[in-house]
């Protein structure tokens, strides 16, 4: 489980330190364990956090709230609805984002065009953080230094992740209105209390149903697709070894 600082914790969930600690203060968020001097905290208090800016946006006040944790934390059946809450707020990676310098990245993608700096910016690879930049996703920016390092251009590297992003964008925009029209749009706005915990676990099992799915599907493409266009080119290759080696 990703460990947080209050500063990470608090630009995960989009709100500030000082609303983490106001919010620790009332009792609407359990305190971190401690690691010293530091207070640590983890993807159960991220999800709270979220939980408490969704009510916020839908006008509950600070009072409704702590009413509403206080009612959950006694095993009402508000849990159920905050349950529900959680599954569709809380986080859906295990990533612990990253922080990196100008020379960290130069270190892994040599020296490239300053426009590819903000090609990765606008698309969300990086964000810039003062005078360093915050790095969402590690898998992906090493995924695309491994290719940089592999003889893909950087150009070639940003364009494809864009137009990946696009493509991912369907298949999870899919996965949830199969959900959406298939268990929540029967039950209309008015959804039976003892309906609740069966869709948190649904919403729950989204993410590896999912990527249990594109793994299968991308794993059978890419098996198709590598042997349509590199096939020939590897036989040709392999021929022209056995005829160096014949003549030699």
């Amino acid at each position: 489980m990703p460990d947080y600082r209050i500063d990470d914790l608090a630009r995960a969930a989009g709100t500030t330190v000082r609303n983490v600690r106001a919010y620790q203060d009332r009792g609407l968020l359990p305190p971190p364990r401690r690691e010293g001097r530091v207070g640590i905290y983890d993807d159960a208090h991220l999800a709270r956090l979220r939980v408490i800016g969704q009510l916020l946006e839908r006008g509950y006040s600070l009072a409704n709230i702590d009413e509403l944790v206080r009612a959950w934390q006694t095993g009402k059946d508000v849990r159920d609805v905050l349950g529900l809450e959680m599954a569709v707020t809380g986080p859906w990676s295990d990533e612990v984002p990253e922080s990196m310098t100008l020379a960290q990245l130069t270190a892994l993608f040599g020296a490239a065009d300053p426009s590819a700096l903000d090609d990765a910016v606008e698309l969300g690879v990086l964000e810039r953080d003062g005078d360093r930049f915050r790095v969402p996703s590690p898998r992906k920016l090493h995924a695309a230094a491994e290719l940089v390092a592999a003889g893909v251009p950087l150009a070639a590297v940003l364009a494809h992740g864009r137009q990946l992003r696009r493509d991912v964008d369907r298949i999870a925009r899919r996965f949830v209105a199969l959900a959406t029209t298939s268990l929540f749009d029967p039950l209309g706005d008015a959804v039976p209390p003892e309906d609740v915990p069966r869709l948190a676990a649904a919403v729950q099992r989204l993410r590896p149903l999912a990527q249990m799915v594109v793994d299968a599907e991308l794993a059978q493409a890419m098996e198709r697709h590598t042997r349509a266009q590199l096939g020939d080119r590897l036989e040709r290759l392999m021929e022209h070894e056995r005829t160096q080696t014949a003549a030699s």
